[in-house]
């Protein structure tokens, strides 16, 4: 495959702009005939055929062959040619990594789940993260010179446009993409981890045709994602989405991001984790009271399993965070009036023992008229949302203006 086009998109001729918008149609759409690309892009049917004709020539379009149709002619079906390159997604989580490879058609080729990795935001951390990926790469049967792009989802403030993080690995006057890019040897791009889940359930998930979604992301922290009319807004600086960090309560306890009140002190999985262990130091019962007793750490995972062995204590605390998530949720429907209310994370994996208060205080505290717009589902892709992301990411970045 010749690479020309991926150089022309950088220096953004007029020809490459047209068929980068081509493969962004393909990579939304799936396949289609020259006729209806034409109409999509507003294009004659003789100058759409002429960049498919060198597409495939290029060898990132696939000519798929006729389409059935009931009478007349069949015209022929065009779609990206799935080996002409390929996109590498990671996944940073607390105390591990995810890392995918997806083909030019977004298929999932390689997927490495729960790599172990103890998050550390130092130098020495994102070396390890490094040779992890490189690790990887290098244990791929593909032509590693077709790796196209990397993307990385980050924690915190990120800017995907400049590469900046800002809360994560940020000791470098270069953006951390930059840093990034020369460990690993590969082009690489950034992006919040949160808003990589929104976008791996808008394009693999639970979305059917919804275009204001808003996904919200109950992990160790709390964040939201958000699209409108289609797209992922990132706003600014790329910092949109900070729900967690919204003043709400009137407490002392300290969040991690130094202030005091923020709504994921009280509806979060740190807030999970640290209500349990208060609880049960207090003489409340728990089959993880052995474990916390002893001083032995415990995690967020292992808490959801309790949850889904039907442990009381550990299922009353997910139910009131529910109730108190569901109260600012209600609040943000009032707001965004969306259409669909993504729950994701890893609470979301507990299923209607957050999500049924979460409901009912969504019914409880927002206008009446606004809320029947919208309807709030678990997330399909669950556990694997952030890597489908990233990957995905990886790859649209490469085409989106």
């Amino acid at each position: 495959m010749k690479q020309n086009l991926l150089k022309e998109i950088e220096i953004g001729s007029k020809n490459a702009l047209v068929k980068k918008r081509i493969i962004t149609h393909y990579i939304y759409n799936g396949s289609s005939t020259i006729t209806d690309l034409s109409k999509e892009m507003d294009l004659s049917v003789p100058t759409v055929t002429k960049f498919i004709d060198e597409m495939c020539e290029d060898g990132y379009i696939n000519d798929y062959g006729k389409l059935e149709t009931s009478g007349g002619r069949h015209p022929n079906l065009y779609g990206l040619n799935p080996e002409s390159g390929y996109f590498i997604g990671v996944e940073i989580k607390k105390f591990a990594i995810n890392i995918g490879l997806i083909n030019f058609k977004g298929d999932m080729m390689e997927l490495k789940m729960n790599i172990p990795y103890k998050f550390d935001n130092s130098i020495e951390g994102l070396n390890e993260l490094c040779k992890l990926v490189l690790d990887f790469i290098k244990k791929l049967s593909i032509d590693k010179e077709k790796i196209l792009n990397i993307n990385v989802n980050v924690s915190g403030r990120v800017n995907p446009e400049s590469g900046y993080s800002f809360s994560q690995f940020n000791f470098e006057e270069r953006p951390l993409a930059d840093v990034l890019a020369g460990k690993l040897g590969y082009k690489v791009t950034i992006d919040n981890d949160t808003r990589a889940m929104t976008y791996g359930e808008y394009m693999q998930g639970c979305v059917k045709g919804e275009k204001n979604i808003i996904f919200v992301n109950i992990s160790w922290g709390l964040g939201i994602g958000i699209i409108i009319d289609g797209k992922i807004y990132t706003g600014k600086s790329g910092f949109s989405g900070e729900f967690g960090h919204v003043n709400a309560y009137e407490n002392e306890i300290i969040c991690h991001c130094g202030k005091k009140g923020c709504i994921e002190t009280e509806a979060s999985g740190s807030a999970l984790h640290r209500i349990l262990l208060e609880r049960i130091r207090n003489g409340e019962n728990s089959i993880l009271s052995n474990r916390i007793a002893s001083d032995e750490p415990i995690t967020l995972d292992e808490i959801i399993a309790a949850v889904n062995k039907e442990d009381v204590l550990c299922i009353e605390i997910v139910e009131e965070i529910g109730q108190k998530l569901g109260k600012q949720i209600a609040g943000l429907i009032n707001i965004f009036n969306p259409e669909l209310v993504i729950i994701g994370g890893t609470l979301s994996t507990t299923g209607d023992y957050i999500t049924q208060p979460i409901k009912t205080a969504v019914r409880k505290y927002s206008l009446n008229l606004v809320n029947k717009d919208s309807t709030i589902l678990t997330s399909k892709l669950k556990d694997k949302a952030g890597i489908v992301g990233a990957c995905m990411l990886a790859q649209s970045r490469m085409f989106e203006s």
